[in-house]
């Protein structure tokens, strides 16, 4: 048995054979029959493929205006460090959840999105290869990634935020395959809900003024402090890797835009409603001169990931 397993690893690795879409579409189906795939995930099954040993590269930020998506110090309030958070003072990543409504405006920009150069692995080959700061040296030969790098670096920091201690009240796991995200949040949040991610078919990633042509809840009006829904965030890494967890006393919602060219998009936006336990010097805070726990504060997501919520 084990010599087979090492067979089918080998015929992904070294034959460079992504997961057999049609078996990734029918778990999806199997377990989420009314769900429909979001974008970010229906292109790690299109054109994706386990890169050959060597050939991890790095693709562009899906979404320029944040070079770096930290995301704890969002979700936390922990101040980010400089290597953290990169904002284009053009554009306007972060913004009041007051001015999010029909007929607002605001400076940003979306990429359609980069053909991936990774995609997810079957679970049973996902599961075969070590994931763990201690493996890190057997993971770069198995890849035959250079350890000085930016790829080598990539690895070490994915695997690193992967191994920080869950936050009190927060799951999280790092989804390595398609399966091991929607296990993850059905666990959480049962078989009956939305997955949403961005839609920009022809964005081209210039800054340009979005009018907000309409606003739409994802989670329930009535939902609680204690609702949650899960929010799934793509790594940079040498497969598809999810870094995906719970999300509490927060809101999302998607929102259509219309830019000066026309250029229509679909964007996620995340609204975090208590940063009362705000560092009063986070850089967000800052940026949009308010004090913690004074308005909720929103964001775009980056359009490789996503958000999940009870359907109502």
């Amino acid at each position: 048995m084990g010599f087979l397993k090492l067979l089918y690893f080998l015929s992904f690795l070294f034959l460079g054979v992504g997961a057999n879409h049609a078996d990734l579409e029918a778990y999806w189906k199997s377990q989420l029959p009314n769900t429909p795939m979001p974008k970010a995930v229906r292109d790690l099954l299109k054109d994706g493929k386990l890169p050959e040993r060597g050939n991890f590269r790095l693709k562009p930020d899906a979404t320029p205006a944040l070079k770096t998506y930290g995301v704890r110090f969002i979700i936390y309030g922990r101040n980010p460090t400089e290597d953290e958070l990169h904002i284009d003072p053009k554009v306007k990543v972060f913004f009041l959840e007051k001015d999010l409504h029909r007929g607002s405006s605001m400076d940003m920009q979306f990429v359609e999105s980069v053909k991936s150069t990774t995609a997810f692995l079957p679970r049973e080959v996902a599961d075969s290869i070590p994931f763990s700061s201690k493996s890190i040296p057997e993971i770069l030969n198995r890849f035959s990634v250079n350890p000085r790098s930016a790829q080598a670096k990539a690895i070490m920091e994915t695997i690193a935020e992967c191994e920080v201690p869950a936050m009190k009240g927060e799951d999280k796991t790092c989804a390595t395959s398609l399966e091991s995200m929607v296990d993850f949040a059905t666990s959480k949040l049962g078989k009956n809900v939305l997955a949403a991610s961005n839609e920009a078919p022809n964005a081209d990633g210039k800054i340009q003024k979005y009018g907000v042509v309409g606003v739409f809840k994802l989670n329930n009006d009535k939902a609680t402090v204690n609702d949650e829904f899960v929010a799934c965030h793509k790594q940079k890494y040498a497969y598809a890797v999810f870094y995906c967890h719970t999300i509490q006393n927060t809101d999302a919602y998607m929102v259509n835009l219309v830019g000066a060219d026309g250029t229509k998009v679909k964007a996620v936006v995340v609204c975090h409603k208590d940063t009362s336990a705000w560092d009063p010097n986070h850089e967000v805070l800052l940026l949009l001169k308010v004090k913690p726990g004074a308005d909720p504060i929103c964001h775009f997501f980056p359009g490789d990931h996503i958000v999940w919520v009870p359907k109502h």
